[in-house]
This record gives structure tokens, C-alpha cells and sequence, in this order.
């Protein structure tokens, strides 16, 4: 609180002994900006944040545990429900690992589809990702288009796999069907279209004066901090330089799977030369950027996947084993959001259950950094920087 005193050199003279009382204000679970149930508590000064805490816990289902009592195949709807936004990303990393455990060989036309199916994901996951952002700091617009074009390709998947969320397509093994009659052409047909709305949304949102505002040089997160957080993805990416000789980091090219190694495409990494003056490496303008980038290496990726595919040898699914071999296997994969990792270990009795799973999230060790990037900014920058990690609280409260 504020108040008056006179001073004994000149009554005229009013000084004012501004205070400010530390304030505790729950932000969450309700809260649109928070991305689905995620609760944060903010010690406040005024306006400006000196700790903000996530607290976990409203959305737990016990998922791994449930992996330990059925089988692979079982378990498969259960990751489709971890990041419930790229549900085909998820089936595709727990089919990894139980596929490395098993030694199992994938056919080449079971690599591609994955792949293909995978990236229509990723595109989907990043306009959601930019449609809610906009609606995080005030616009309406954006999301409407995002969802317009989402939509198409959900009306993809559904003929895939006769459902638009939670999918169990990609299976262990391969895909659980061959993609349907005439779906490479319809495919192909929405690249041409999606293609040319990307500048359009750049500059709806983008390169839009209030965005770059509400964005630019807040939550800056260096390389430095993003690594010893454990951060991947375009949360990592955003903060890495290439003129500072930062790797591609991005598991598609560093320890690639289902064949990403003879895909041509880039790995998005600042510095741009587009970027607002005032944004700066590592700031949530630049974690939202990488993601609008990346959704036109995806196009690139399945156009060539569309091309590999009709010449692509063997069968869509090749069958899974009569039992788990004993041992363990740890696959981590790219997703949307960044390394998603499954932890498998066989049952020594020759049961298809397996002794353990364990999940790694992305967005785990990408929340964890907000205490950190959040403190000395204003309330009102908490939406931005939350809306700029890009969570889904169902891969991380499993």
C-alpha cells in the first residue's frame, strides 16, 4: 500500500512510501491458459513474478502401471490418451520400443506410411499449438483458420483409421491397415492447399505488432538453461544458434528411425533473418516460430513419403511375436513437443506382459523450466510463456 507523509525540510513536498505485500495467486486449473489441468501457484511482488510453481496431480491415471498388466497391443489405445494431440507420434514410440525389444523387422511400406501418418500429426499438433496461442493472448481468428485446415486432416486420419483423436493406428509391427484407395492422391491435394496458408497465418499472427509485443524478449530461456532442464523439441531448438555452431538437434537426423535418414528436410534453428528486431534468441517469439517452420519441413516429408509409397516394398504390418523377450529396450522418438521416451522390460516367464514400462515426457522437463523463465515478468506474461512451451498435460500427469 501507498502512503503520504510530509517532509519536515518543505510541507509542500508530499513523499510517498510505496509498498507492495507478496501475494500468492492460483493460476489453474481452470484457467484456459494453462493448457488443460495444470495449477500454478505465482508469488507475486506487485505484478511482477518472483516464483511460479506447477502442481501436477488433477489428470493421474496410473497409465504405466496399466502397461505392466496387458499386453502391447493393449496398451497401444492408452498412449493415444498421453499427448492426446499427436496420439499417432505416441502409438509410433511405444511401438518402437517394444519392437527393439523384440528384434522385430519393420517392412519398408510399413516405414513409410509411419512416417507419412506421423508428420500430417505433427502438423496438426503445431496448428492447434498456433491456434491456441493466439486465444492465449487475445485473438480469436487464428484459431478458427487452424481448426479449419486441422480438420482436413483429421477427415485423412478418419479414413485411415475411422477415428479423429485418439487413433491406434500405428501399431507395433507396422500400421494396423494399408492406407485406403485414392488417400495418397486426397493427401497430396490438401499439401497443395495447406501449403500456401502458412505465409497467411504469418501474417495474421506472426508478424503481427501486438503478437510480437506480447512475445518478443519474454520468457527468454537460454541454451544453457534449456539443457540442464532437459528440454527437446522446438522448446530446445528455439533457444539453440546455428551461427554459434549448434547441432541439428532433432532425433529425425541425429539417431534417426523408420527410415527419416533418407528424407531430405531441414531442422529449424535460429537465427532468422525475418525476426522482429525486438525478439531475441530463446524467447517465446522464436519457440513459436520453430513450430510454424517445422510444419513446412513436415509438408516436404510427406510429399516425398507420398512419392516412396507406391513404390515402397512389403506388407503394411508384419505380426508380433507369441511372446516378449526378456531383456529391456529404451527408444526415445521425435514428437511434437519434443523427446518422447518408453522404457519396456520383457517378462523373463514368456508372457506378452511386460515386467515394466515406464514413460519419459517432453512436456515434463519442458514445464519444469517455467519457475525459471518466468521470474521478474509480469502476470500477464504468464499466458504467454506457458501458451509458448506447448503442453498437454495428458503426456505428463499420466
Amino acid at each position: 500500500m501507498a502512503t503520504a507523509t510530509e517532509t519536515t525540510q518543505d510541507p509542500t513536498i508530499v513523499e510517498f512510501d510505496v509498498r507492495t505485500d507478496e501475494m500468492l495467486v492460483n493460476m489453474g486449473p481452470q484457467h484456459p491458459s494453462t493448457h488443460g489441468v495444470l495449477r500454478l501457484v505465482l508469488r507475486t511482488d506487485g505484478e511482477i513474478i518472483s516464483e511460479c510453481t506447477p502442481h501436477l496431480g488433477y489428470l493421474h491415471r496410473c497409465a504405466e502401471k496399466i502397461g505392466e498388466n496387458v499386453t502391447p497391443i493393449q496398451f497401444i489405445p492408452y498412449t493415444d490418451r498421453m499427448d492426446y494431440l499427436a496420439g499417432m507420434n505416441m502409438n509410433l514410440a511405444y511401438s518402437l520400443a517394444v519392437e527393439k525389444l523384440c528384434g522385430m523387422k519393420i517392412p519398408e511400406k510399413a516405414q513409410v506410411i509411419r512416417v507419412i501418418i506421423a508428420e500430417m500429426n505433427r502438423i496438426a499438433s503445431h496448428l492447434v499449438g498456433m491456434g491456441a496461442y493466439g486465444l492465449d493472448l487475445g485473438t480469436f481468428s487464428p484459431f478458427l483458420y487452424a481448426f479449419r485446415e486441422r480438420e482436413m486432416i483429421l477427415d485423412l486420419f478418419e479414413e485411415v483409421c475411422g477415428a479423429r483423436l485418439t487413433y491406434s493406428y500405428i501399431t507395433i509391427g507396422g500400421a494396423h491397415d494399408d492406407l485406403p484407395e485414392g488417400w495418397v492422391e486426397r493427401c497430396a491435394k490438401f499439401l497443395d492447399y495447406l501449403e500456401p496458408r502458412i505465409n497467411e497465418y504469418h501474417t495474421l499472427l506472426t508478424f503481427n505488432h501486438i503478437f510480437v509485443k506480447r512475445t518478443a524478449n519474454i520468457g527468454v530461456m537460454s541454451k544453457e538453461l534449456a539443457i540442464s532442464y532437459g528440454c527437446s523439441g522446438p522448446m530446445l531448438r528455439g533457444s539453440l544458434s546455428r551461427t554459434e555452431g549448434d547441432p541439428d538437434w532433432d532425433l529425425r537426423r541425429l539417431e534417426p528411425y523408420c527410415g527419416y535418414e533418407n528424407y531430405e528436410f531441414d531442422v529449424i534453428i535460429p537465427p532468422f533473418p525475418e525476426a522482429p528486431p525486438e525478439a531475441v534468441i530463446g524467447d517465446c517469439w522464436h519457440r513459436f516460430y520453430v513450430r510454424m517452420r517445422e510444419v513446412i519441413e513436415s509438408i516436404k516429408i510427406v510429399r516425398q513419403g507420398l512419392k516412396r509409397y507406391a513404390t515402397a516394398q512389403g506388407s503394411h504390418r508384419v505380426e508380433l511375436p507369441k511372446h516378449l523377450h526378456p531383456g529391456e529396450a529404451y527408444v526415445e522418438s521425435e514428437c511434437p513437443r519434443g523427446q518422447m521416451g518408453f522404457y519396456v522390460v520383457g517378462s523373463p516367464a514368456k508372457s506378452m506382459v511386460p515386467l515394466r514400462v515406464r514413460a519419459r515426457s517432453s512436456s515434463f522437463s519442458n514445464l519444469s523450466v517455467t519457475n525459471a523463465i518466468c521470474r521478474g515478468c509480469l502476470i500477464a506474461d504468464v499466458p504467454a510463456i506457458v501458451g509458448s512451451i506447448d503442453i498437454v498435460m495428458g503426456e505428463i500427469d499420466r
